[in-house]
């Protein structure tokens, strides 16, 4: 916990939460009549709107980006690395919005709250939703919140292709898209990865298709599963070799199935914590989420006619090591941007870290990103 709240910190936050009673059509073919929609806002929200800016969140993100809920926190948001007075996202200039998405476990309506139509949880039957529908639901809160336009629409990985979706869905309504660590689809690898997840937690005897609160139980070693596959896939084997190697817990071979090495008790501490803290109906409809991604399939295939009607500017972070979404993946939004003839700045990040490298405090990337966003503030936030 922090002794004290750091002078580049946003200081003790709240969440907020704003009910939406108006029907929103999902591309399931579904209807949500009603929704709660819980964020948070760092910073101030100038006279004119100008200065907003939306923080969309990745697979297990939410609403606490940055800042401390209370002075008794462990640790801050999950992206204080970026948020907050003379960081990368300035909070001096501009008015920072963080939703938990529609169908999170973090209070917005989703798995585990109440469907209003049988008083009881929503739990599997709760629709699936899409990019799409988010960039929906977000554009309601922002219409809430008073805000005709974003100065920016910004988020890494899952959290990047809502920020292109907004740009493509939404032109008049984003003057700058920032996507990191991001894709126009996923590919059949990342797919079968979110498959071999599902299938772990859908395994789980405690799952009961999905019905686990009603009986008293969590399919913890299934999403355990799940969450340490993903884990794997987030971190490149350069940073896993370099923060465990072959480090032994007891310092010499046991000849057992128990956990030995330094990287199983790690693993096995972030599947912990995770089944703890996240819902596991929640994690089979953001992995859906993921898969479904690809807003080029309306246009025929063809990425230049997708990004052709984007009116915002945009930058495109990648980091060498990030083999879940690599950088070539990157350049195909940017050259499908290029060829389109949209303002498109591209940065290739050098970093060991792997996909997670987009939340870590990394001295190039920050400065590019706090480059970029001081641009916006310049010529756009009065």
């Amino acid at each position: 916990m922090p002794e004290s709240i750091p002078a580049d910190s946003v200081g003790l936050v709240k969440p907020s939460t704003i009910h939406i009673d108006t029907p929103l059509q999902l591309d399931c073919g579904k209807t949500l009549p009603s929704y709660d929609l819980v964020y948070e806002t760092y910073g101030s929200l100038n006279e004119n709107g100008s200065n907003a800016v939306l923080i969309c969140h990745a697979l297990s993100g939410d609403h606490h980006a940055a800042g401390f809920h209370t002075m008794e926190d462990r640790k801050p948001g999950w992206w204080d690395t970026a948020i907050g007075p003379g960081k990368a996202i300035d909070t001096n200039h501009f008015y920072v919005v963080c939703l938990n998405n529609l169908g999170g476990c973090k209070g917005s309506t989703g798995p585990n709250t109440i469907n209003p139509e049988t008083g009881e949880l929503y739990g599997p039957d709760f629709p699936i939703v899409t990019v799409p529908d988010w960039v929906r639901s977000q554009a309601m809160l922002a219409d809430r919140l008073g805000i005709q336009q974003w100065a920016a629409v910004i988020g890494g990985s899952l959290g990047g292709m809502q920020a292109l979706q907004w740009s493509i869905s939404l032109p008049e309504r984003v003057r700058h898209a920032i996507v990191i660590a991001a894709a126009p689809k996923l590919s059949a690898q990342n797919i079968a990865f979110n498959e071999v997840a599902r299938t772990a937690i859908k395994s789980d005897p405690d799952f009961h298709d999905g019905y686990y609160i009603k009986h008293n139980t969590l399919p913890r070693q299934g999403l355990g599963l799940a969450r340490m596959l993903g884990h794997i896939t987030y971190l490149s084997d350069e940073a896993m070799g370099e923060k465990f190697g072959r480090e032994l817990r007891n310092g010499a071979i046991q000849y057992g199935y128990d956990v030995e090495f330094q990287i199983e008790s790690y693993l096995r501490y972030q599947s912990t914590s995770f089944v703890e803290r996240f819902d596991a109906n929640t994690y089979l409809l953001m992995t859906k989420a993921l898969d479904y991604f690809d807003p080029a399939q309306a246009f025929n295939d063809d990425l230049v006619a997708t990004v052709a009607n984007i009116q915002a500017k945009s930058l495109i972070i990648s980091f060498t090591s990030d083999w879940r979404f690599s950088p070539e993946r990157s350049k195909e939004i940017v050259n499908a941007m290029l060829a389109a003839g949209k303002s498109v700045c591209y940065a290739e990040i050098e970093a060991h870290q792997g996909h997670d490298a987009f939340l870590m405090p990394i001295p190039r990337y920050l400065e590019i990103f706090g480059t970029y966003m001081q641009q916006i503030a310049a010529e756009g936030v009065k």
